[in-house]
């Protein structure tokens, strides 16, 4: 026969033995303690695993409990945390919408959480209405605050997080009607702003995710990295348009003054070995090649 849990045991306690589990109180009019109870196999149902009606018949006796005692005291947070055990299927429930955000389900729970303590807090009984239809609102929009803060990659003003999402349902809306993409100006209607705003609010929208630059490209294996296919700014292509124009008026150019303009520009001969070249004076050579740049210069100043 097992002992009575009344008894005194004398013998000592082996790291295999277990403490006999704790129960809630029979009635609510009992002193409750400061901690919750732990639950075994033999204990009561923990609350995170009561059937849902039966949860919500608890609450609203647990609920009813705390109005009537002292916040602060050991009473009210063992009934104030039983509560948050008894409704944290709600906070999975509303964190399941956002499973296929790239944050962790256990930080979107967390926050989640938040929520359900500051529903719990602002609750009262005599409003005649259900706590979960209650609780709903506070922990869907602490989970949205949560992304809205956390999960931008460049930190843009509210305003502009509050238009990305204008804009998405307008566009989807107009998209469906139209049958089309719709453009800045069908936007600015559909919303009441001006075209300047609502292309301020799309070029904030690329602020809230980035690409590595190293990442590899998950379709295509061939690809290289993003940053081997970004384009870059070629600065020879500035001097195409005065090469063009330069052309016929070189052509207009004395044989010996192409010839320097060769030697000096294509060759990169020094003025000393062009006059070598040519047989004459390195001298020469610099009052001609002056010569030759302030002419095709005005030139090209003549055409603009």
């Amino acid at each position: 026969m097992s002992p009575r849990l009344d008894e005194t045991r004398t013998e000592p306690r082996t790291a295999s033995s277990t403490p006999p589990p704790q129960s809630l109180p029979e009635t609510l009019s009992e002193p409750l303690p400061g901690s919750l109870p732990e639950y075994g196999e033999t204990g009561p149902t923990p609350p995170g695993e009561m059937a849902p009606q039966d949860a919500r018949a608890l609450s609203k006796t647990l609920f009813a409990r705390l109005e009537a005692l002292e916040e602060g005291t050991h009473e009210y947070a063992y009934v104030r945390n039983t509560l948050v055990e008894l409704n944290l299927a709600l906070v999975r429930f509303a964190a399941a919408r956002f499973r296929s955000r790239s944050e962790p389900m256990e930080d979107i729970v967390q926050v989640g959480t938040i929520g359900l303590i500051k529903a719990i807090d602002r609750f009262e009984l005599s409003r005649g209405v259900e706590f979960p239809t209650f609780a709903m609102p506070t922990i869907i929009g602490e989970i949205k605050r949560f992304f809205r803060d956390t999960s931008w990659s460049v930190r843009v003003p509210r305003r502009l997080q509050e238009l990305r999402i204008d804009l998405a349902k307008a566009g989807d809306e107009l998209a469906q009607s139209l049958d089309r993409s719709p453009t800045v100006g069908e936007l600015a209607e559909r919303l009441g702003l001006t075209e300047d705003e609502v292309v301020e609010g799309m070029a904030a929208s690329n602020a809230y995710s980035a690409s590595s630059l190293d990442a590899q490209p998950q379709d295509d294996e061939a690809e290289g990295a993003l940053s081997a296919r970004i384009g870059y700014e070629d600065h020879s292509l500035e001097g195409i348009e005065y090469v063009a124009s330069l052309k016929p008026m070189i052509a207009e150019l004395p044989q010996r003054d192409r010839k320097i303009l060769s030697l000096r520009f294509v060759s990169n001969m020094t003025q000393s070995e062009i006059g070598e070249e040519l047989g004459i004076s390195q001298m020469h050579v610099s009052r001609l090649l002056s010569r030759t740049l302030v002419r095709l210069r005005r030139g090209l100043l003549s055409e603009e």
